[in-house]
């Protein structure tokens, strides 16, 4: 095994906002990125860092917001955080990355290959769908949610916190560590949300990079339905993590991250076994 190295702390500063995120791994290897669910961090991936900075450089964001990307004044919208995602990518001396995005995430990495394809090798949508194409009923399900937030956040963060805990993993440990990780996010960045409508369009179209779609056996039933209607839909590589809720990465580190490895080394046309796997 490569020798692990520590977690780089870093900020990317533009005119209007300061995004931090962490960094580990030789910065010669193949870039990945992870990008973490509504209302968490970059901890939300403590169970991959390690173990793929071992044979990759990566990087874990904390999305505008989130963690320490907070945002002072009234302006800015979440879906910016694409275009700090590409900024990434080129700060760190790569010209593309693989993708790793967790629910909230995963839409905004979509939105990065989208908008910057060039910035993106690949992609691996965990606990997600399609920005391309309407879904009602994922709409529904999810203006339903939202009413929900509000109501406990306009009374108790602490008890929001545990909710999204509860509805984000299925393990004690994985919610533990999802709580810690919401920790930051406050009432105030509930403004940046509302500019992820931005990044849908109505029409369906089939994404121009490899794509593995991954969900967890125990999220929810309309989820599990959509991301196998999507794969069944363009070429992609599918697997449904076992013994996992919507955060699959955080209830089965395991077997995600055997899952991802196998798929970012078949992009790049090794074997696992030649990484050590």
């Amino acid at each position: 095994m490569t020798e692990q190295s520590t977690l780089e702390h870093h900020t990317l500063a533009t005119a209007q906002y300061r995004l931090h995120y962490v960094a580990q791994g030789n910065p010669a290897n193949p870039l990945l990125v992870f990008l973490h669910p509504a209302f968490g961090d970059h901890r939300c991936f403590e169970q991959q860092l390690a173990e793929f900075a071992a044979h990759y450089r990566v990087v874990a964001v904390d999305m505008l917001g989130h963690g320490q990307s907070q945002v002072d004044g009234s302006g800015g919208s979440i879906a910016d955080t694409s275009a700090l995602v590409a900024a990434i990518i080129a700060s760190e001396g790569h010209e593309s990355a693989h993708l790793v995005g967790v629910s909230l995430g995963s839409l905004i990495a979509q939105d990065v290959a989208a908008r910057y394809p060039a910035a993106v090798s690949a992609l691996t949508v965990v606990g997600g769908y399609p920005i391309f194409g309407v879904n009602k009923a994922i709409q529904r399900a999810q203006g339903g949610e939202m009413v929900k937030w509000l109501f406990m956040v306009l009374f108790s963060m602490p008890r929001f916190r545990r909710y999204l805990a509860r509805t984000s993993a299925i393990t004690p440990t994985a919610r533990a560590a999802f709580y810690r990780s919401a920790e930051l996010f406050t009432r105030r960045s509930f403004r940046l949300m509302p500019g992820m409508k931005t990044i849908f369009q109505p029409e369906f179209r089939p994404q121009r990079h490899p794509l593995q779609i991954v969900v967890g056996e125990h999220d929810l039933p309309l989820l599990r339905t959509v991301t196998a209607d999507w794969h069944a839909k363009e070429p992609s590589a599918y697997h449904v993590v076992p013994n996992a809720g919507h955060c699959a990465n955080m209830d089965n580190p395991a077997d995600f991250n055997a899952v991802l490895l196998s798929f970012v080394a078949q992009q790049r046309g090794q074997t696992v076994e030649a990484l050590g796997g």
